[in-house]
């Protein structure tokens, strides 16, 4: 969850033009209420403290299955931002974020609601990795920065 904190810090390093048009002014707001909301249930989720004791696991559960959920939102309303024409090439990206990350939440459901599912927890971590890093992704490129990551195939 570190890594929203350093999303929040990449989106203000975005915001740092002055003058700027109002559909790039736009894009900018919204980019940022994205980072700090993401940033805000990433601090939620690291908060959840899970005891041992059972009744504990279960409200610490409840809670972050809630915070992912939060976090779905989030992750699809950042994929329906219209990129300026510069940042066209990022929307994709930015859709397959949003696809992975409800698939993520999804399998985090699973694995956890009923008996718990190691494999489906699994799952969902990949999920949410790959989009996690798509985010990491557009927001490097959209300061500029050069990406260096052979995984990830840019066009």
């Amino acid at each position: 969850m570190k890594r929203k904190l350093l999303l929040t810090a990449a989106c203000m390093l975005l915001l740092t033009g002055c003058g700027q048009d109002p559909i790039e002014a736009k894009f900018n707001s919204e980019i940022s209420d994205f980072c700090e909301s993401v940033s805000d249930l990433g601090q939620k989720i690291d908060a959840i403290n899970i005891e041992a004791e059972e009744q504990s696991i279960r409200y610490a559960t409840s809670d972050l299955l809630t915070y992912l959920d939060e976090l779905e939102v989030e992750f699809m309303k950042f994929s329906n931002i219209d990129f300026p024409e510069e940042f066209d090439y990022l929307e994709d990206m930015a859709d397959e974020a949003g696809s992975y990350m409800t698939e993520a939440v999804a399998s985090y459901h699973k694995a956890y609601e009923d008996a718990y599912n190691q494999s489906m927890e699994e799952y969902a971590r990949e999920n949410y990795s790959r989009a996690c890093k798509r985010m990491q992704v557009i927001l490097s490129l959209l300061r500029g920065e050069d990406i260096q990551d052979t995984d990830l195939t840019i066009q």
